[in-house]
């Protein structure tokens, strides 16, 4: 049976005693059927990741002592995702492909044609660890409480940011990306489209750029996974040379 590979918050090091996250020792007794002294892997997103034993299981606590670094910190490249909430179950399972895909932070956008209009922020977040947890990934991504769309445009640091084109007129992402590098962020709008008015308001920020995103229209979750993958091979570590 595979070893659990668990995210913690606390710090990590050789002889340390790190308290499991609530819901982590029920996982690992009554799920994983583990027993004290079973080893399991733990990452913090600041400390690298270490091989650890289980030094005891009461009920739902798990306290855990790490042995060995198995792998340094490393962070993943600075690619944001900027997108319109979608129904819950696409919302979803955009959060847990763009943690596979190793975005940096998740920033959801209210627009004019939104079908949702709170976020879950506690459930997405619940959800980025397990994916973060699943892909072997050192960090976790970090999630946005959700802003209008203009607030965040206001709010942006002027990294690229490139905005898909769902009818195709614009120049593709490869030839977009030229000469780019991260941070560099991808807007996804709502599954009816930006308004004319937020179009506006988005071409006329200098740092946004359209990019096509194929011959075909996409839905909303579509769009940002693809996108996102097309970001890693173009200008993510999906480039970077083995």
């Amino acid at each position: 049976m595979s070893i659990p590979r668990l995210y913690v918050e606390a710090a990590l090091g050789a002889g340390a005693e790190v308290p499991g996250l609530p819901g982590q020792g029920h996982y690992l007794g009554q799920v994983m059927r583990k027993r004290e002294g079973d080893p399991v892997v733990l990452f913090n997103g600041r400390d690298g990741e270490w091989r650890a034993g289980i030094a005891s299981l009461r009920k739902d606590k798990a306290l855990f002592r790490p042995e060995a670094l198995l792998r340094p910190q490393a962070a993943s490249p600075d690619l944001r995702l900027l997108l319109a909430p979608v129904k819950r179950d696409a919302m979803d399972w955009i959060v847990e492909k763009a943690t596979e895909l190793g975005v940096r932070r998740i920033q959801p956008v209210f627009t004019a044609r939104c079908v949702v209009g709170r976020v879950n922020l506690e459930r997405l977040s619940a959800i980025a660890r397990e994916a973060a947890e699943q892909c072997e990934r050192l960090d976790l991504p970090g999630i946005a409480p959700p802003l209008d769309l203009h607030a965040a445009l206001d709010a942006w640091d002027g990294a690229p940011l490139l905005v898909g084109d769902a009818r195709g007129n614009a120049p593709s992402m490869r030839v977009v990306l030229q000469g780019k590098a991260p941070p560099i962020g991808l807007l996804v709008g709502p599954e009816g489209g930006f308004t004319e008015a937020e179009l506006d308001a988005v071409r006329r920020r200098p740092f946004v750029s359209p990019a096509a995103l194929g011959p075909r229209i996409l839905r909303a979750e579509t769009a940002a996974v693809s996108g996102l993958a097309v970001l890693q091979a173009l200008a993510g570590d999906w480039a970077a040379p083995s």
